[in-house]
């Protein structure tokens, strides 16, 4: 049975602070494996592959550029040369230990991000809530940016290799960053138009009906809670 879109994101926002709370490296490493797993059984493999990306070098860049840029500890693994300003660049077991920690810190965030943007309906999201609604349609509008800047690039690009250009590289990419910052703001202008038609912000504001939430989406939303708890106290 699929969450409705406010449980889903509870969930996913209690997994991120969860991560963010956590002080063990184990802890957090289970958050982002459980993170990772839903996303690969739920998400759809032509849409998950970048954020995904994002998500795990971010994590891989952090781990292995923070015992160099830290200086904690006394267990040293490695001595290192001294770089001025920088200064001796040892590895210690402690940095390391700190460096994982922060590591799977932001992997963990950002793949339940990624879990946010992927797998919930930002549109009955939107329609379903009750408590400061503009803020909750400027944050769909703003994850639903990378989706549709993709698939704007992806149609571009089939466009441009249909007449026989080649988009490859970084060159040949960048060329596709003119007509996408102009499709953007033609659906920014076109989004604002069609709010307007439809009397967005008038009072007397209309709301569809929704399915209401099951036990699944209450068990979400306490499992979100405890998650939560375990992070402050015990993780």
């Amino acid at each position: 049975m699929r969450l409705a879109p406010g449980s889903a994101t509870i969930l996913c926002a209690g997994a991120a602070a969860a991560a963010l709370l956590a002080h063990h490296v184990v802890s957090v490493v289970a958050l982002t494996v459980v993170l990772l797993a839903a996303i690969l059984v739920l998400a759809e493999p032509h849409r998950r592959s970048p954020y995904l990306f994002g998500a795990l070098t971010a994590g891989i860049g952090v781990f292995l550029l923070s015992p160099f840029l830290a200086t904690v500890g006394s267990h040293v693994l490695w001595s290192g040369p001294t770089v001025p300003v920088l200064g001796p660049l040892d590895v210690t077991s402690e940095e390391l230990q700190a460096a994982a920690l922060n590591g799977f810190r932001l992997a963990a965030v950002a793949l339940a991000f990624a879990a946010y943007a992927l797998l919930v309906d930002h549109d009955r999201l939107v329609a379903s809530v009750r408590v400061a609604p503009r803020s909750a349609l400027a944050v769909a509008l703003a994850t639903r940016l990378v989706p549709t800047l993709e698939r704007d690039a992806a149609g571009l690009r089939d466009a441009v290799r249909g007449r026989g250009v080649a988009v490859d590289g970084l060159r040949g990419h960048a060329r596709l960053l003119s007509p996408l910052v102009a499709g953007s703001l033609e659906r920014a202008s076109n989004l604002a138009e069609a709010m307007e038609a439809r009397g967005y912000g008038r009072p007397g504001r209309t709301v569809a009906p929704g399915r209401p939430w099951q036990r699944a989406d209450r068990v979400a939303v306490a499992l979100a809670a405890i998650v939560v708890i375990g992070g402050i106290l015990w993780l």
